[in-house]
């Protein structure tokens, strides 16, 4: 089974577990082509078994090509992992909303656009108090227009025309970090916990960020599987991002399209990965 693997246009091994990937799949008889995202066209679709969209980074630089990549896999029913709809769903944070109303307990959040100007922080300070804000696109990834406000500031230009979801900053991250939960096939597989370098807010590697395997207690665990079967569809690979608020775990991140999903922590070596990979892409 031949399968495009999307990649970023430009990007740093380092940061993914790529030769990893590639040999985990390949025992279950994948052979993956990394393709550019952004430059797999109709004759690459055409040419392989199966899509799988891990490594597609840098997509909500180019929202409208990208969700116009995946109109065209599901045009052409080329199998994909995760699914289309699942993809779509994820690619916007406003999939959040949708969480909430379902029950599942996600960071306290208020959505709007920056022509709202400080009236959208205000609305998110008379919700969330007058503490710290944390402000981002809602299509963004890797803490790219990310921005933490302090008390009375105002919205920062760098977000002009883009739609936002506004957060109160919580202090646990700087201690107690982000846990990230994998999923392979709905099933639980492992964990690990991201934490800032000192002096940022952000766990994530190219800003210094670190992480090591965990194990979730009960309370993550729970409210994991929830955010999980709440999604539209079912899953080949999920990641589940918790971070604490007071003593409530609270979900900030379903990652269902690019995650690292730490499989060097894997139990299993990574073959519940594979064979959901398999499994759905043959299905």
């Amino acid at each position: 089974m031949k399968v495009a693997l999307l990649v970023p246009d430009e990007w740093d091994p380092k940061f993914y577990e790529l030769d990893a990937t590639r040999d985990i799949l390949d025992a279950v008889g994948i052979e993956i082509e990394p393709v550019k995202w952004n430059e797999c066209g109709d004759d690459v679709l055409r040419g392989v078994d199966g899509v799988l969209p891990l490594i597609a980074w840098g997509y909500h630089l180019d929202p409208g090509r990208w969700f116009d990549l995946l109109d065209r896999i599901d045009f052409r029913k080329v199998p994909i992992a995760n699914p289309v709809p699942i993809l779509r769903w994820n690619s916007d944070k406003s999939y959040l909303s949708d969480l909430e109303d379902k029950g599942v307990a996600i960071v306290p959040s208020v959505f709007g656009t920056a022509e709202e100007g400080d009236a959208l922080l205000n609305r998110a300070r008379e919700k969330f108090g007058d503490e710290e804000l944390i402000v981002k696109p809602l299509v963004s990834a890797s803490a790219e227009g990310t921005y933490r406000l302090p008390v009375g500031a105002s919205l920062t230009p760098g977000l002009v025309d883009r739609r936002l979801i506004v957060q109160p900053f919580l202090p646990s991250i700087l201690d107690a970090g982000e846990m990230s939960l994998v999923y392979f096939g709905g099933a639980y597989s492992h964990a690990a916990v991201k934490r800032v370098k000192d002096g940022d807010f952000r766990v994530q590697p190219e800003f210094g960020g670190s992480e090591e395997q965990i194990t979730p207690d009960p309370k993550m665990r729970a409210l994991a599987d929830a955010a999980l079967a709440a999604a539209p569809a079912k899953t080949a690979y999920a990641r589940v991002d918790i971070v604490m608020n007071g003593d409530d775990p609270q979900i900030m991140e379903l990652e269902l399209v690019e995650p690292d999903l730490f499989l060097r922590y894997a139990p299993d070596g990574g073959s519940g990965f594979a064979s959901a990979i398999k499994e759905m892409l043959s299905a």
